[in-house]
């Protein structure tokens, strides 16, 4: 269960989703929705009500140079939605 979580995503959208107890995170691309509530409630403490997991597709990457055109990818990466219990919060910041 340990290394399921790789980091969480904070960008406009999620920061307004965390109104409604949702958090996003990087995580592996093997775990399942299980795995991840459980890590969760784990590392952070609180009561998971519902996961929703989606895999970001990596993205054609083309660079020219002068001894001619290198393409390549980026990585495939799984992104978890985690939906919290009323009263539950997670605070990313609070050891920084």
């Amino acid at each position: 269960m340990t290394g399921i979580l790789k980091r969480p995503i904070v960008t406009e959208k999620i920061t307004a989703l965390q109104e409604r107890r949702q958090y996003s995170f990087e995580v592996t691309l093997e775990a399942n929705k299980i795995e991840i509530a459980k890590a969760v409630e784990k590392k952070f403490k609180v009561t998971v009500l519902s996961v929703r997991t989606l895999t970001v597709k990596g993205k054609r990457k083309t660079q020219l140079t002068r001894r001619g055109r290198f393409e390549g990818r980026t990585n495939t990466w799984k992104k978890a939605i985690v939906t919290l219990k009323e009263g539950d919060k997670i605070d990313y910041f609070e050891n920084v």
